[in-house]
């Protein structure tokens, strides 16, 4: 099941079902008004949602129109929490590396994690504002999970059932923000602005042998002003996302819409290339003493587009977005934060 948010002027906006082809899509507002109700209330609509998806893919389902990803905002244009680890120990050594700064304790056996804002996600297709290119504005592929409410201290065996959608997200970053803030010990606040999503929320069994071991094994693909960044895959997680899981609800309960995030998707293999400009220019300082790739400038874009070790598309749709300044920010970047929605 794939399931997108179209925006309608409401906090929320309209849960729609996406066909498989993405090519055509179906209000399911007689079912739940949104994705953040429907997760609220999953057992009792999970199943009429699966059989209007059904339907679409049949071409049996009224009032289908052409999916548009352009009118999607974030699959959760807000949540409940999101927490976002760093799954990928190669990315972390490599910071680690570059910059001369002892192992994290425990980094290889517990997961590390921030909680960051989630009351203003973005969607695929807005203009990203930012204050001012000094800030070191980067971008970050990675991929999570969508889970229902999970009780506190619930067992890593018991957490893969609460996953019910699996995302495709860019978290966006600001490295010179970030370098003083983790210096505090008080975690990141000002470094990590409003977080993007690709259109589209799927079930895991959309992924079919691609979701293994509660990983997505899948090439995350990078890309600025057109240029390939990266295709890392996101099988090279230390950590499955039910590890994640319950490392988030180790002292706490997590509600319904609660997002988890994979970090940085890595990869050992640097032929395959980064998920982020911090990691390439952690690269650079190891084999050339000094960082060459500039962070972001306003103007450039970033798309991102996982997909399939046989090279398909993957189903969550492609991030699309240009980096503005915050002073004239365009309409489609206030149209995203309209209605009040919502570290090297």
């Amino acid at each position: 099941m794939r399931l997108a948010t179209y925006d309608d002027g409401t906090i929320d906006g309209k849960l729609v079902v996406v066909s498989r082809d993405l090519q055509r899509a179906v209000g399911a507002r007689v079912i739940a008004p949104n994705l953040l109700t429907a997760l609220r209330c999953w057992p009792s609509v999970e199943a009429p949602l699966r059989l209007l998806g059904e339907r679409l893919d049949h071409g049996r389902a009224e009032d289908a129109v052409p999916f548009d990803p352009t009118r999607c905002l974030a699959p959760l244009p807000r949540a409940p929490q999101w927490c976002d680890g760093s799954a990928f120990l190669n990315h972390g050594r490599l910071m680690d590396l570059a910059f001369d700064k002892p192992p994290i304790p425990d980094f290889d056996t517990i997961p590390v994690m921030y909680q960051g804002a989630s009351d203003d996600f973005l969607g695929p297709h807005a203009d990203v504002p930012f204050v001012t290119e000094a800030d070191g504005i980067d971008f970050e592929g990675e991929f999570g999970v969508i889970v229902d409410e999970v009780a506190m201290a619930t067992q890593t065996a018991q957490c893969g059932k609460h996953i019910r959608l699996v995302v495709q997200i860019n978290d966006w970053s600001l490295r010179t923000i970030g370098a003083r803030e983790v210096r505090t010990g008080f975690g990141f606040l000002q470094a990590k602005p409003s977080t993007s999503f690709a259109p589209i929320a799927v079930t895991p069994d959309e992924l079919g042998d691609a979701w293994r071991d509660e990983r997505v094994d899948m090439q995350l693909g990078v890309w600025r002003n057109g240029e390939r960044i990266g295709a890392a895959s996101g099988r090279e997680m230390a950590f499955s996302f039910a590890e994640l899981i319950a490392h988030a609800a180790k002292t706490r309960r997590l509600t319904a819409g609660t997002i988890i995030g994979s970090g940085t998707v890595s990869n050992a293999d640097r032929s395959v290339g980064s998920s982020c400009l911090a990691e390439i220019r952690a690269i650079e300082m190891l084999d050339h003493g000094a960082a060459r790739t500039p962070f972001l400038k306003f103007g450039d874009r970033v798309s991102m587009q996982a997909r399939f070790a046989d090279g398909r598309d993957g189903p969550f749709g492609r991030v699309d977005q240009k980096v503005v300044g915050a002073g004239g920010r365009p309409e489609a970047a206030a149209r995203a934060h309209s209605s009040d929605r919502g570290v090297v």
